[in-house]
């Protein structure tokens, strides 16, 4: 039996009807060089000979009598492969925007907590003859650093399987980080593929009522003195944080409930939308050699790009400028490939009522730096002892209260819309052979804020997913095509800026 950390076990208490705190992703894989079929078969049996690779994922969640403690992940007896890894297709003509109907389906449904906590549906009938896999986690297994060592279990460096050594085997599991030749153990040559490679399983029987009232009664003592370092820890970080910031000159970061009320900050239903752009890498390089700041600055100066010809076309007018919330890993070395969620959060201005998108590029590149620091000021350590401090039934109550009153049909959004950047390899990627040609990342979106754009990086593409509410934006292909038309518009900006003034254009002395 393992107790869940606070921050893994607040994205099952804070879930309600409305709000599916899962990961998903659209994966398109090109099996056109392979021998062979690959097929959903392939895939199933592939998957079912790597399972053990990742232990979370053989086991279900037992929720703590009255939710006096995190929940506990147990194996599961009754574990089916064919209940997780299951089979669709997509209607003709199976392009992109079909593709996106169907992960929005599969976004507006939530897991089943009576079972392990992923779904991976293998998706036929793609232009070109691709497949694709749509892998559905929950957010208390995986962030989305962990999420990519997760699905590193189930890809090669090749097309044809390898020997293990190629990983990097880390607590059992395999890396997407490449070793070299000289470090790979010479007697460990077993390549991956089919279940019949598995080793054999056998569950460990469920812990009994009383073993679990036993454990969670003696481990309230240790709860209460959690809560009373949270709340001193908090204090001491909110002087020293005050003390900081008069110091600091210019703007300081959004502070909660800063945001406009939009209309995408409302109450949200079950139901998803979803819609797909590309990014180019060497586009996004470019701003950044010409105009400074880091490749997140590029993603978040193009989301507010896209945010103002949203409300743009909707004819909606903002009083102040939007703010996200950008998720960071908090990750230390030696917890690079650990599984479960090490994220802090950063409100950042978008900056969105600068007109110029260069200087709408710098005051986000400025805004971005300040609240790195703020946030280094803060530390990790105060959201994830308030995470493990408040009690699940506390946090599931207060979420189903926010849900049931439509609260934020009535209150202003502590931030707008979510955005997330997660690096991937530059090296490809194959799925029983075949090879991955995209992979779109779909972060989820919760209470009161309808819109999350979540951008991952491979080869020499970024490629975004756009998760919305439904009800709330009908119009998200808006954000998609405003993504990568704002890119092109930076990228102007940054050849405008190095173009040298032609000889004719010059000034003349005096």
């Amino acid at each position: 039996m393992e107790r869940l950390t606070g921050l893994d076990g607040a994205f099952l208490s804070l879930e309600s009807p409305t709000t599916h705190l899962q990961i998903l992703g659209a994966l398109i894989f090109d099996p056109g060089e392979v021998e062979g079929e690959v097929d959903f078969w392939s895939v199933r049996d592939m998957v079912a000979g790597r399972v053990h690779l990742v232990p979370p994922f053989r086991k279900r969640m037992i929720e703590v009598p009255f939710g006096l403690q995190q929940p506990s992940m147990v194996d599961d007896p009754d574990f089916d492969i064919d209940f997780h890894v299951r089979r669709t297709s997509l209607p003709d003509p199976g392009g992109l925007a079909e593709l996106a109907v169907l992960a929005a389906d599969l976004a507006s449904r939530p897991l089943d907590r009576r079972r392990p906590l992923w779904e991976f549906h293998v998706v036929e009938g793609l232009e070109h003859g691709h497949l694709a896999v749509i892998p559905k986690v929950h957010h208390s297994i995986i962030d989305g650093v962990s999420g990519a060592e997760v699905m590193a279990a189930f890809f090669d460096l090749e097309p044809k399987p390898v020997p293990r050594p190629l990983f990097a085997p880390r607590n059992g599991r395999r890396s997407l980080r490449r070793r070299d030749a000289a470090d790979r153990p010479p007697e460990d040559t077993t390549p991956p593929g089919s279940a019949a490679d598995a080793p054999p399983w056998s569950p460990e029987p469920l812990p009994g009522e009383m073993a679990q009232w036993r454990h969670t009664v003696s481990s309230l003592p240790g709860h209460a003195e959690g809560l009373i370092r949270s709340l001193s820890r908090t204090l001491q970080t909110a002087r020293r944080l005050n003390d900081r910031n008069r110091e600091v000159a210019g703007s300081l970061p959004p502070t909660p409930f800063e945001a406009p009320r939009t209309s995408i900050n409302r109450a949200i239903s079950p139901h998803r939308r979803v819609a797909f752009a590309t990014l180019p890498l060497r586009d996004v390089r470019r701003v950044r050699e010409v105009l400074g700041g880091t490749a997140n600055d590029v993603v978040l100066a193009a989301t507010s790009g896209a945010m103002r010809a949203f409300f743009a076309e909707r004819g909606e007018v903002l009083d102040r400028s939007l703010v996200a919330m950008v998720p960071v890993s908090v990750r230390a070395p030696s917890e690079r490939d650990a599984l479960g969620n090490r994220v802090s959060a950063l409100l950042v201005s978008l900056a969105s009522g600068v007109e110029d998108a260069a200087a709408r590029f710098r005051h986000i590149r400025d805004g971005m730096e300040t609240a790195k620091e703020q946030s280094r000021s803060i530390g990790p350590d105060v959201f994830a002892g308030w995470a493990q401090a408040i009690l699940p039934a506390v946090g599931t109550r207060l979420s189903r209260m926010v849900t049931n009153l439509r609260l934020f049909d009535h209150l202003a959004p502590v931030f707008n819309l979510i955005v997330s950047n997660v690096p991937g390899p530059d090296f490809p990627l194959y799925l029983a052979g075949a090879r991955m040609v995209a992979m779109y990342p779909l972060g989820p979106i919760v209470e009161g804020v309808g819109v999350n754009v979540t951008v991952f990086s491979y080869l020499d593409t970024m490629y975004a997913g756009v998760q919305a509410c439904w009800d709330l934006a009908p119009d998200i292909d808006t954000i998609a095509r405003g993504l990568e038309h704002s890119l092109d518009e930076l990228v102007q900006e940054a050849d405008r800026k190095v173009r040298p003034v032609p000889w004719w254009h010059a000034e003349l002395p005096a």
